[in-house]
């Protein structure tokens, strides 16, 4: 690991290579803005376009779509490089926003969203990379505050015009607004931002891999996502829809033993350090996905506060986590990667147990420090993870290597919802003597402890991302930024 010091004029976007960080930042702003600015705008899309029992499809076909499309789009990343792929990625999201802000019903919306989705599953991984391939590991650590002021910013920007888009002009302006920043992204991009790709003279392109993943992947997120919502867990759509993805995926591994250029190559299955990371990974995912649904949940059910303030009860947990992001660098080239992941999951750990003392006599200032603490955990345990995962490979495989992190943190989010979905209902049917669809309507004395035994669940999987982090190693050699 280097000691080198890094003067932040030397990597800042006024630097040579700052109009490459620009522009990863305006296409990470993209996909950051909208994990937040749709939420607001629900209600006003229902009310224009119908369709209320099939709104949450426009979050689950998008999950569903940036999912099993990232370990696709890094695989050709690393075959036809980043720059083609990365704007792919930004050009369907641009589509998928104007058709978006032109739909005329709500399963039009939702078809819409899977191609944002779809653009959404190339930007987030390979702008990572294409940082990974520019920035050296001391570098990074100066750079990940830029990458995580995106997030920051984006967790106040979303659902702030969300809320002025919807109620004073209109709901499809959240679409469109992606519009300016995304070609803002790619100018820069296809201005600016020049690689060397070592060329085979011919790739063998693994369809047969690539489409076991997509339909499998799916397949299984879907039945993560819907059991016990859509279905019944016993009923016949589900075991047919979870033994098909298991059947898919089994033959998807005995596939890439074979193939010549594997979408997704074994081997990133069996190393120590991107072991622990993905697995941290799928830890941080399944963390976020409760505390995401059931926070809000909880501050306007529970404690009776506004939609506004719940938004600004989970913001914490959003801020926290740039904070923390932007001085892991420091940490960890000081430190090491394992001892700055123990750290910050530690206080993940800590903040799961501040979270458990809150009551229905709490107030939203309570829940809001305990998502704060937890945010800072999550930013100290996440950016050395995928930093290390990165470090440990050459440029040619980089990319697949940071598409597996994010869809382990995919597949974090599917299996929280299942999880945590099945705790709340548990308490439920135990009180009520069965399931109840609507969460949002049930008296807060029985869904004060239907929210608590979640918050239960999210503590052991902060014990759980402790245990994952301890096998990160310390010290990791650092490979070759590019191949050039």
């Amino acid at each position: 690991m280097t000691t080198e010091r890094i003067d932040r004029a030397s990597v800042g976007l006024r630097s040579e290579r700052g109009p490459i960080l620009l522009a990863v930042m305006l296409s990470v702003g993209l996909v950051a803005i909208d994990a937040t600015i749709l939420a607001t705008a629900v209600p006003s899309v229902v009310d224009d376009l119908g369709g209320f029992t099939q709104f949450p499809w426009l979050f689950s076909i998008y999950l569903l779509a940036q999912a099993v499309s990232v370990p696709i789009y890094g695989k050709l990343a690393d075959q036809r490089g980043r720059k083609p792929m990365m704007l792919l990625g930004v050009g369907l999201f641009i589509l998928g926003s104007v058709l978006c802000g032109f739909a005329w019903s709500m399963p039009a919306l939702i078809a819409f969203r899977l191609v944002q989705g779809l653009g959404a599953g190339a930007i987030q991984p390979i702008g990572m990379t294409i940082v990974g391939d520019i920035y050296t590991v001391a570098e990074r650590a100066k750079v990940q505050g830029y990458i995580a002021s995106v997030w920051g910013i984006a967790s106040f920007v979303g659902p702030t015009l969300g809320g002025v888009f919807s109620d004073y002009i209109s709901w499809r302006w959240i679409f469109f607004v992606n519009i300016p920043l995304g070609m803002a992204a790619a100018w820069v991009l296809v201005r600016r931002f020049q690689e060397k790709v070592a060329v085979k003279t011919s790739h063998q392109i693994d369809y047969a891999g690539a489409i076991l993943l997509a339909v499998g992947g799916s397949l299984l997120l879907l039945g993560l996502l819907e059991g016990g919502v859509m279905w019944g867990w016993s009923s016949t759509t589900s075991v047919v829809i979870l033994a098909a993805a298991v059947v898919l995926l089994v033959t998807f591994v005995l596939v890439e033993r074979r193939a010549a250029e594997p979408i997704l190559p074994l081997w990133v299955l069996s190393q120590r350090v991107l072991n622990s990371a993905n697995s941290a990974a799928l830890l941080i995912g399944l963390l976020m996905i409760g505390l995401s649904t059931y926070v809000p949940l909880f501050a306007q059910s529970v404690l009776g506060t506004s939609a506004l303030v719940a938004g600004f009860a989970l913001a914490a947990m959003t801020l926290g986590w740039p904070i923390a992001a932007s001085l892991a660098g420091r940490i960890y080239l000081r430190v090491g990667f394992r001892t700055t992941m123990l750290m910050g999951s530690i206080i993940v750990v800590l903040g799961s147990g501040l979270l458990l003392t809150v009551g229905a006599g709490s107030s939203v200032l309570h829940l809001a420090t305990a998502c704060f603490v937890i945010g800072i955990g999550l930013g100290f345990s996440a950016s050395p993870s995928v930093v290390a995962a990165q470090s440990s490979v050459d440029w040619q495989t980089r990319g697949v290597v940071t598409g597996a992190n994010m869809f382990s943190r995919s597949v974090g989010s599917a299996v929280g919802v299942a999880v945590f979905g099945a705790v709340a209902n548990g308490v439920v049917a135990a009180r009520l003597g069965g399931d109840h669809e609507d969460l949002e309507k049930l008296p807060k004395d029985i869904l004060a402890p239907a929210i608590h035994d979640v918050y239960y669940g999210a503590a052991i999987a902060a014990v759980l991302l402790v245990a994952a982090v301890v096998f990160m190693p310390n010290r990791i050699v650092e490979r070759p930024l590019s191949n050039a």
